[in-house]
């Protein structure tokens, strides 16, 4: 009865894994037999994967039932749980059962706890950008898993480099390998930034610069983000992600708040020893004007899904936002 629980962003770290457990458990011949995959965000589509789950393989191999961006560890019915409870422990060895979700399971409801029961769990999640050790760190896993050498400079640059894109890091570690070779020597820093797009350049980045109020830094950025092909959408998440942060961040402290960990709890901040940080970042903007750029974000959004184009729609909602 193997089950997995799949969740979180990097969404090219799951499918990595994804992939990894089809080749370890399908056979080639017969996988247009004993593959599903279900959306795993209706309940009839739910039901059948578990019928499916039941159903033993044809031919060689084990049968493989996929429920992709499934809910049912946010929400789960009375009738879909007691279908749940009566299915999942008589699932037979030979059918692997897998729930993908971009969402963090809520641990709180039965079906969550069910499925942790019984499942294989592994986040995915993407690691914050500031997580400067984490990102080196799984530059030096993957590099090595890789079996591609890396001086301790050049790995530094390339964390740099890819910050938490999992894809990205793995192209360019694919490019770096193709270079090495047969060399037994590591690659040093100088190779990494011949080889390897080292601006560093990312939303994250634009944030703090428009938050500094550098219009032409910050137009240069919107720039080189779209030249990159980094999704305009994607940059303007991660702007609203960034401001209502420092929004909620700097109202507490304004109101006189001083427990690191309540304002971190209150910002969603996991570790509250990043308020220190904040703090500084922060110290020359008032609470005002942070909520105040929130609008204008959320209207740079809406342009963009309404199918304005991205390149200028961006840089005059980005100077709008210096300006504010």
């Amino acid at each position: 009865m193997p089950i997995y629980l799949y969740w979180g962003e990097d969404d090219f770290a799951m499918n990595q894994a994804i992939s990894l457990l089809k080749q370890d458990n399908l056979d080639s011949n017969w996988i247009s037999f004993n593959f599903d995959k279900l959306a795993g965000d209706k309940e009839d589509s739910i039901v059948s994967a578990l019928m499916q789950g039941m159903t033993p393989p044809f031919g060689n191999g084990d049968r493989l039932v996929w429920l992709f961006e499934t809910n049912i560890c946010q929400n789960c019915s009375e009738e879909l749980l007691t279908q749940l409870q009566g299915t999942i422990p008589q699932i037979p060895e030979t059918t692997h059962l897998l729930l993908t979700s971009t969402k963090k399971p809520d641990g709180r409801i039965k079906s969550t706890k069910l499925i942790n029961k019984y499942a294989k769990v592994i986040e995915f999640s993407l690691i914050s950008p500031w997580q400067t050790e984490i990102l080196i760190k799984k530059v030096e896993e993957t590099a090595a898993q890789k079996q591609i050498k890396l001086t301790q400079n050049a790995i530094k640059i390339l964390a740099n480099c890819v910050g938490n894109d999992s894809r990205l890091l793995s192209q360019e570690l694919d490019k770096l390998s193709i270079y090495q070779g047969e060399n037994k020597l590591p690659i040093e820093e100088e190779t990494v930034k011949k080889l390897v797009n080292v601006s560093t350049q990312n939303s994250l980045q634009l944030a703090q610069v428009i938050l500094n109020r550098n219009i032409p830094y910050a137009l240069e950025l919107v720039n080189d983000l779209i030249t990159l092909n980094e999704s305009p959408l994607r940059i303007v998440a991660t702007l609203v992600g960034q401001f209502r942060t420092w929004a909620i961040v700097k109202s507490m402290i304004e109101s006189g708040e001083k427990d690191e960990k309540k304002i971190a709890e209150s910002a969603d901040i996991s570790n509250p020893k990043r308020i220190y940080f904040l703090r500084q970042e922060i110290k020359n903007i008032s609470g005002k004007q942070l909520l105040s750029s929130l609008p204008i974000l959320l209207e740079l959004e809406a342009s963009l899904k309404l199918g304005a184009e991205p390149l200028n729609t961006l840089e005059t909602k980005v100077i709008e936002l210096c300006n504010v």
